[in-house]
């Protein structure tokens, strides 16, 4: 049979799609602190959500070593202080006002020239009292490290608040110039308590089950890649992210740890969840596959596929067949073959019968799949159309 693969997938034009962009798709949450927000954004789309928090957050009234760092700063105010995150600043500040050491703190702050990564740190410095001295417009740390090493820093102390994850870079960098750093570890982050959730992120992941994971810190990167590493699942992990599922960072500095391990990530150009959530919603769906098939728009989402537009949600046994087929739309695929496509299944061919049945009856129309007898399936794609021509409405 000749090779129909190009007809079936251009001068296809879709039937109007009011289906949620995000329909079909099941999305990885490694985020702690506002999943909540995060999984809304992302439900509201239409995605299945995974939640599987990477990490944990260090009280800060329990912080032994954020209380050290501020006792040493008021005993020996900074020359210099960099707020790198609002949420980081503030939580200090709260932390250090249930210590009593609030007026102390703020006394010794007020002595330095103060430095705001962005916008929401700015605010954060500006509420305790306190006035920045300048911020850059790009919200980046490089921008402020490459300030400070402008100017000079040879022989002057600064603080620096860190959020989550060490600096290594800035801080070094700043003490090779021959400046005092004081590393102010506000939000520090471990590993979750409960390591199940992540444990199925990382299976999903692995077992095609995921279409994209979300990640809002660096450190939420590393902790699944150390999870990854302890289960023996890295090569697995990275082939999927650099093949299969979309990973989505809300930053550069977030997608750092991803980028190093040569695996493609997206992020937006504004640092912020809604930001993010519409790039996924804007590149996910670019991964579908579209095809004409029996006077029909298929497209294969991620767990799902859609038939004239509608939804149709498939079985995991229904999707692994029908991506075999699609990826030779039009030629016989061989039950062997399919066989092996079923995950699970040993040696009974009858399993492919079994799967292919329930497969027909998800998508509802059972004329997309053709069985050529002794030989396997295939899917019943269309000839090729005059440019004028529609798909989708049933001639």
């Amino acid at each position: 049979m000749a090779d129909l693969s190009a007809s079936a997938t251009t001068r296809l034009v879709p039937p109007p799609d009011t289906t949620p962009p995000l329909a079909g798709y099941t999305v990885g949450i490694t985020a702690a602190r506002r999943a909540d927000e995060l999984a809304a954004l992302l439900q509201r789309r239409g995605a299945t959500v995974l939640r599987a928090p990477a990490l944990r957050i260090v009280p800060l009234a329990d912080d032994a070593d954020l209380l050290t760092a501020t006792r040493g700063l008021i005993a020996a105010p900074p020359d210099i202080a960099v707020a790198t995150t609002g949420i980081g600043f503030r939580g200090w500040i709260e932390a250090a006002e249930g210590w009593g050491l609030f007026d102390d703190l703020i006394g010794a702050l007020g002595k330095a020239v103060v430095l705001a990564r962005g916008p929401k740190a700015k605010g954060a410095i500006r509420a305790a009292g306190l006035r920045e001295e300048w911020s850059p417009e790009s919200e980046s740390s490089v921008e402020v490290l490459e300030r400070l090493l402008e100017q000079g820093v040879d022989g002057r102390r600064i603080a620096v608040q860190l959020h989550g994850a060490p600096l290594r870079d800035f801080v070094e960098s700043l003490r090779a110039a021959g400046a005092e750093v004081v590393e102010v570890p506000v939000y520090r982050w471990l590993p979750p308590a409960d390591l199940a959730p992540v444990d199925r992120l990382l299976d999903a992941c692995c077992n095609g089950s995921l279409d994209a994971v979300t990640f809002t810190s660096a450190p939420a990167a590393i902790s699944l890649l150390d999870r990854a590493a302890e289960r023996n699942l890295t090569a697995e992990l990275l082939h999927a992210l650099r093949r299969d599922v979309l990973p989505v960072c809300v930053g550069p500095v977030t997608a750092a740890p991803l980028e190093e391990l040569d695996v493609a990530t997206v992020w937006p150009e504004r640092m912020r969840l809604g930001a993010m959530v519409q790039i996924l919603t804007a590149q996910l769906p670019e991964r579908a596959r579209r095809l004409a098939v029996a006077g029909h728009t298929l497209e294969l989402r991620g767990q799902a596929a859609l038939v004239d537009g509608d939804l149709r949600p498939v079985p995991p046994a229904g999707m692994a067949l029908l991506r075999s087929l699609a990826r030779r739309p039009g030629w016989v695929v061989p039950r062997a073959e399919l066989l092996r496509a079923l995950p699970g299944s040993g040696d009974d061919e009858h399993a492919v019968e079994t799967a292919m049945a329930r497969l027909r009856a998800s998508l509802g129309t059972p004329r997309l799949i053709a069985t050529v007898v002794k030989r396997g399936y295939r899917l019943s794609v269309d000839p090729v159309a005059d440019p004028g021509e529609k798909y989708g409405d049933g001639a």
